[in-house]
């Protein structure tokens, strides 16, 4: 571990849905920059915001730039039940690898956290699609939890609230605006 953090914490970086619905419980939550890595909507989803047969798009971190999210400390005799809690829930079709990556919080402190990278050699694996066929597919897509367009709103929401600003998700939230008219989501995965 770098930095002051504590050789027994335990961290977890979000960029997508953990950021308005982390599903555990935490004894701290910190803005964060993860370096090396972006935010993108890289990831077909066939369960929580689409079917196999209509895929919707979800985050996911690509190599590449820069990625501001929220880190969370978990307890570490909690620990155990939060990674499996984790991993049940990111890893349901395998599109993601756990890493362990450093991130920097936002008093400056280095941590080791916890988090789920795209798997580029993965089916379901999107790519950078061009933001007008994101847009489809985000738009036209439904899975076990929801809309596809609430999983885009949420997000850029949430990064908005925090004051972070990802242009491109600021730029895809803008077009489908423009295109398909004022949202009205609630929260979830």
């Amino acid at each position: 571990m770098t930095g002051d953090a504590g050789r027994d914490d335990k961290w977890v970086f979000g960029y997508g849905s953990l950021l308005w619905r982390p599903g555990f419980t935490c004894e701290e939550r910190a803005q964060a920059l993860l370096r090396d890595y972006h935010r993108s909507f890289c990831i077909y989803s066939h369960h929580y915001r689409g079917t196999p047969e209509n895929p919707g798009l979800v985050l996911g971190l690509s190599a590449g730039g820069e990625c501001h999210g929220m880190a969370f400390r978990v307890k570490p005799q909690n620990w155990p039940l939060v990674k499996a809690y984790l991993d049940e829930r990111e890893l349901v079709t395998n599109t993601y690898i756990p890493a362990d990556v450093d991130v920097e919080l936002a008093d400056g402190r280095h941590v080791i956290a916890h988090t789920y990278v795209a798997d580029p050699s993965h089916p379901q694996y999107a790519g950078n699609l061009p933001m007008r066929q994101a847009a489809e597919i985000i738009t036209a897509a439904y899975g076990n939890v929801g809309p596809n367009l609430e999983y885009l709103e949420n997000t850029v929401s949430h990064l908005d609230q925090m004051g972070i600003v990802d242009p491109p998700l600021h730029d895809l939230m803008d077009l489908v605006r423009r295109e398909y008219g004022q949202l009205n989501m609630g929260a979830g995965i």
